[in-house]
């Protein structure tokens, strides 16, 4: 490639980074590709999830500072790039009937308010591709829903001149991507070898839950597995929400790399064209002008994009 492509990655609470598509990240960053993770809240209405440390009692008066620390030790092992959005944790409340959320939270924020917060970061960062989850949210928490409905209303406004003025100048990224790192074929696939092995299997209970949800279409599998040690060591500096004897880590990143050495993605926008067999985040985007005039001339391109696309290169040598 002729320049270093960027990548964003739109998160709803600090540890979601890496349990979601962070071997992607650090493959990335290896390769000299800049990565940012937008985080849009602080995690202040989580709880305290590895059983070794509930009931302590300084960790759970400072959470939120706990947990931002914990961030900044992920953002350093994964060598990405993190922003906060600064809104507010809405919690998950369970119940029959289920509790209203509370006030201030970021579920209830207008949209335009969160819309312009990550469109301020986008036209900061200018990334080529962004990275969040589907409109389930992954699942149904109510700021991974949110996040999702920034997320595309941002990556729609971020290059609208007209959209958001006084957030910077236009950017428009070119491809948009919902993660499928959970997917019902990779838990089975892990189950099973689990099971040949004669060993416990942790993911029988959530393939159970599972097995009446469709599963999401995947368009895109990129082969990171020299990064699970990685992922690993980012989901473990999360200590109060990653528990170590849990089932991030019933299979050892070796055996997880033999199993299934890809992570999983689905692109919901995109500006260029999106081969069949795509392994690669960044494949199809043009890396210069003469690329995108290449491509305009077999029609690949569409004019309108290929003049954003030279207008971005041409801002890339400005801005060195």
């Amino acid at each position: 490639m002729t320049e270093a492509l960027r990548l964003m990655a739109v998160h709803a609470h600090p540890d979601d980074e890496s349990s979601k598509g962070s071997a992607t990240m650090a493959r990335y960053v290896d390769e000299g590709h800049p990565v940012m993770v937008v985080t849009c809240t602080g995690g202040e209405r989580g709880d305290i999830l590895n059983p070794r440390l509930k009931g302590n009692a300084d960790i759970a008066r400072d959470l939120p500072q706990v947990r931002r620390a914990e961030m900044a030790k992920a953002r350093e092992i994964l060598g990405v790039e993190q922003t906060w959005l600064g809104f507010v944790d809405s919690g998950l409340p369970e119940g029959d009937p289920l509790p209203p959320l509370p006030e201030g939270c970021f579920a209830l924020e207008p949209l335009e308010i969160t819309t312009e917060a990550l469109v301020r970061a986008i036209r900061e960062f200018r990334p080529h591709v962004i990275t969040t989850y589907d409109e389930n949210g992954g699942y149904p928490h109510p700021d991974h829903i949110m996040t999702h409905d920034v997320t595309v209303a941002a990556f729609e406004a971020a290059g609208d001149a007209e959209a958001f003025p006084h957030a910077g100048a236009p950017w428009q990224p070119l491809k948009l991507y919902y993660d499928r790192g959970f997917s019902k074929a990779k838990m089975v696939a892990f189950h099973e070898a689990l099971v040949e092995e004669g060993r416990e299997s942790p993911y029988a209970e959530w393939l159970k839950h599972r097995e009446d949800r469709p599963e999401g279409r995947v368009t895109t599998r990129v082969e990171c597995s020299k990064y699970f040690p990685v992922r690993e060591q980012a989901l473990l500096a999360h200590a109060t929400q990653i528990d170590p004897d849990g089932s991030f880590f019933a299979l050892s990143p070796a055996d997880q790399a033999r199993i299934w050495p890809t992570e999983e993605f689905d692109v919901a926008r995109s500006f260029v064209p999106v081969a069949d067999d795509e392994d690669d985040l960044f494949a199809g985007l043009p890396t210069d002008v003469a690329r995108a005039d290449a491509m305009a001339a077999t029609g690949a391109l569409g004019a309108p994009v290929v003049d954003d696309v030279k207008q971005r290169v041409t801002q890339e040598a400005h801005h060195g």
